[in-house]
């Protein structure tokens, strides 16, 4: 039997009608499962597993939404299956250090679901996110940096923050520092600061052992990290004279 116009526009108005709340409840439910505020902090799980972020969370410095994806979750999780200790032990203190950021007051944390994953993995969804929503990402993984900063995303390196935040040591600044060897000119000497910073110190390559007062002249920054360059001070003469003595004391002995 033909339909009339009038049954043909009742069926027009209800397929209209079907679409749009279609639509709407996609919207709504997308909505609800991927929620970015733009400016946002992404953390990837190499950050997450590190967990110095949890320590710079705690100093209220951060004030943009943490956003950890769904996906990093479920990678964390994988990892935290698999039989090699090390990476089983690391994924679940990862997994403990998003819980530890979620009761932290004063810092804003939402786990959204980006999705299942497809053949780009969790760095290709992280660096999506962060170019929809103009997120930031933080990490530690060398290569994820790299592609991020060729795509105009900023980066929070943790591993840079931890080396900016080092003490400073101006020129003209005295420290005492123990020589551990020689360096690689015939007159220098190497020693190290607490934090890990090398310094080279001139006129130094007979003190390995000593520990001798030296003054910094300049700093140099490396891709391995910071370097320092120092002279001896007079007052350490007297030390390196004594040693002299001891060894000459030592050689006649035997």
């Amino acid at each position: 039997m033909e339909m009339s116009n009038f049954d043909k526009l009742v069926l027009i108005i209800l397929i209209v009608i079907l679409a749009q709340t279609t639509y709407l409840a996609a919207k709504k439910w997308r909505q609800r499962t991927l929620k970015v505020a733009r400016g946002s902090l992404l953390l990837d799980t190499s950050a997450i597993m590190d967990g110095r972020i949890v320590d710079v969370a705690k100093t209220g410095i951060i004030t943009a939404e943490i956003i950890v994806p769904r996906s990093v979750i479920g990678e964390m999780q994988l990892l935290a299956d698999k039989a090699d200790h090390e990476k089983r032990a690391r994924a679940r203190t990862g997994l403990e250090n998003v819980r530890l950021l979620q009761k932290m007051s004063g810092v804003t944390v939402s786990i959204v679901n980006d999705g299942e994953l497809d053949r780009g993995g969790v760095d290709r969804r992280l660096l999506d996110l962060a170019t929809r929503y103009d997120a930031s990402i933080c990490t530690t993984d060398f290569n994820l940096n790299k592609v991020a900063k060729v795509q105009d995303i900023t980066v929070v390196n943790v591993n840079e923050l931890a080396q900016m935040l080092r003490a400073q040591h101006l020129p003209g600044e005295r420290v005492e520092i123990i020589i551990v060897q020689p360096g690689q000119n015939r007159d220098q000497g190497v020693g190290y600061l607490d934090d890990g910073t090398m310094v080279v110190v001139e006129n130094a390559r007979a003190n390995v052992g000593d520990k001798l007062s030296v003054e910094i002249m300049r700093s140099l920054q490396t891709e391995a990290g910071r370097m320092m360059f120092a002279k001896k001070l007079a007052k350490n003469t007297s030390n390196t004279n004594e040693r002299q003595k001891t060894r000459t004391n030592q050689r006649t002995k035997r």
